[in-house]
C-alpha cells in the first residue's frame, strides 16, 4: 500500500494537483530536535527550476501538523504536509484517451477502475517524493542520534549522479555539479523533445556491522524495497553488482584485513544480508522521463486506433537530476527502521 517500515513507519498521502501532499511517520523516538527549518536544505536539493528539470515551481513549505511540541518530537505520529499551488491540470486531459507510453496512466486506470485522479499523474507523480524527502530528514536525525543506541552506528548518507544519458561523470569533477558533457546531452535532448536517464550512486561511509537479517530482511532487501518506491527506478546493484557475474571468485571475494573489515568491498558492505562494517555502497538506475514532446505512435482508446501522441505540459527532461537527495532519503528511512528494530 502506501506505508513502509515495521518500527519506523512511513505513510505518504495526496495527489500531485490535490490540495496538499504529505507524510505521516509513526515510531519516531521522542526528544529529537525538529523544526520546519530542518527540512529546508534537502527540500532545496530536490527542487525544480534548473535546466533539464520541470518549470513547475512550488513553494514546498513544510507544515508540521502533529508530533512536535516546543521544538522536540513527542513520540506521537509526526505529520508533515505541503500545499500544492502551481498546477495546470488541463495538460493531462489528453491522457485519458491516450495513456502515455512508459507511464502509469494505463495501469492506474486498470487498477482503480478509472477512479484515479489523473491530474499531474495523481498519486503516481514524482511530486510525492517531496514528503519522502521530508521523511528522510527525520530518518537522518534518528541515525545521527547517539542516545538511541549506546554508540553512533552510522555516518552521513551521501548520493550523487555518476552517469547521465550513458555518459560517466568526468574524473575529478564536483559530485554536486552537472558536468559540461551532461549539459550538452541535456541541451540535445531538449532540442529533440526527448529525455534522459541517469545512474545515482549512494554510500554510507561508516556503518556498524550487524544490521539486517538473513533472507527476507537482508539489508540489501530492505534498502531495495525502499529504493524501488521512487518513481522511475529500473535497477539497483550493490558493490561489484552485475559485474560480479563476469568475475571469478578470486576476483570478487573480499579478503578480510587485520581490522576485521573487507579490504576491497566488492559486496557493497554486506554479507549474508548483514552489514559487515565496510561502507554500504550501491548504484540506482533511473529511466528517462516518460513524458516527452517527441511524437510517439501509441493506441488511442477513444478512437480505437493507433495514433500519434505529443505530450504537452511541463515535464523534466531528466528527472534523475533531482533524485540523489531522494535516494538518500529512502536509504535513511530503511536504515532507521533497521536501527529501531534492533
Amino acid at each position: 500500500m502506501n506505508t513502509f517500515g515495521r518500527k519506523f513507519r512511513v505513510s505518504i498521502f495526496g495527489e500531485s494537483h490535490g490540495e496538499m501532499i504529505g507524510v505521516v511517520l509513526d515510531g519516531v523516538p521522542a526528544g529529537l530536535e525538529l523544526s520546519e527549518k530542518d527540512f529546508e536544505k534537502d527540500i532545496l536539493r530536490r527542487k525544480s527550476g534548473a535546466k533539464g528539470t520541470t518549470p513547475r515551481l512550488e513553494a514546498d513549505v513544510p507544515m508540521i501538523v502533529s508530533g512536535v511540541y516546543e521544538g522536540h518530537t513527542t513520540g506521537a505520529p509526526l505529520t508533515v504536509a505541503f500545499r500544492n499551488g502551481n498546477t495546470q491540470s488541463s495538460d493531462y486531459e489528453l491522457f485519458e484517451a491516450m495513456p502515455r507510453p512508459g507511464h502509469a496512466d494505463l495501469t492506474a486506470a486498470l487498477k482503480w477502475d478509472d477512479c484515479q485522479d489523473p491530474r499531474g499523474s495523481g498519486h503516481f507523480s514524482g511530486r510525492l517524493t517531496l514528503p519522502v524527502v521530508a521523511a528522510g530528514v527525520v530518518a537522518k536525525k534518528i541515525l545521527e542520534d547517539a542516545t538511541i543506541l549506546d554508540e553512533l552506528p552510522f555516518s552521513a548518507v551521501n548520493a550523487s549522479i555518476v552517469e547521465l544519458g550513458g555518459i560517466p561523470r568526468e574524473a575529478g569533477s564536483d559530485p554536486s555539479e552537472v558536468t559540461d558533457e551532461w549539459k550538452k546531452a541535456i541541451d540535445d535532448a531538449i532540442r529533440e523533445g526527448d529525455s534522459l536517464g541517469a545512474v545515482v550512486e549512494c554510500t554510507v561511509p561508516a556503518i556498524s556491522p550487524g544490521y539486517g537479517e538473513p533472507f527476507w530482511d537482508s539489508v540489501e532487501s530492505v534498502v531495495s524495497h525502499a529504493v524501488f518506491a521512487i518513481p522511475g527506478v529500473r535497477g539497483i546493484e550493490f558493490g561489484d553488482g552485475f559485474a560480479a557475474s563476469r568475475m571469478k571468485g578470486s576476483e570478487h571475494n573480499d579478503p578480510i584485513g587485520a581490522d576485521g573489515l573487507p579490504e576491497k568491498n566488492g559486496s557493497g558492505g554486506a554479507n549474508g544480508g548483514i552489514t559487515n562494517g565496510a561502507p554500504l555502497k550501491f548504484r540506482v538506475a533511473f529511466k528517462p522521463t516518460s513524458s516527452i514532446r517527441k511524437a510517439q505512435r501509441t493506441f488511442n482508446f477513444q478512437t480505437g486506433e493507433m495514433d500519434t501522441l505529443e505530450v504537452p505540459g511541463r515535464h523534466d527532461v531528466c528527472f534523475a537530476l533531482r533524485t540523489p537527495v531522494i535516494v538518500e532519503a529512502v536509504t535513511a528511512i530503511a536504515l532507521a527502521d533497521l536501527v529501531l528494530m534492533r
